[in-house]
């Protein structure tokens, strides 16, 4: 599951977000040129308007994935880090 994880789901994140940030520089450039040229601004403004959409939705359920995990105290990043030696370790030390 975790290389499932790190070579499919993690780089169709990546490619997503991407396309949204894309898409708002996009919006912004064409407005900018739309407006040097005194032209009609409205759809390099949706184009921003949906790439910050985009890119706050990608977000969300980052965080949403993330706040799920932790409650139900699932290991979604597939990493087996053992930390009962680093707790002991620490405490071990703080409490000579």
């Amino acid at each position: 599951m975790h290389r499932f994880v790190t070579y499919v789901i993690d780089p169709i994140i990546l490619v997503v977000f991407s396309a949204g940030f894309f898409l708002f520089m996009y919006g912004a450039v064409e407005m900018l040129i739309n407006l040097n040229k005194g032209g009609d601004t409205k759809e390099g403004k949706q184009h921003m308007i949906w790439g910050i959409v985009g890119m706050l939705i990608m977000v969300s359920v980052e965080g949403i994935i993330n706040l799920v995990a932790g409650t139900f105290g699932l290991d979604i990043s597939g990493a087996n880090v053992d930390t009962t030696t680093i707790n002991n370790s620490t405490s071990n030390t703080f409490f000579k």
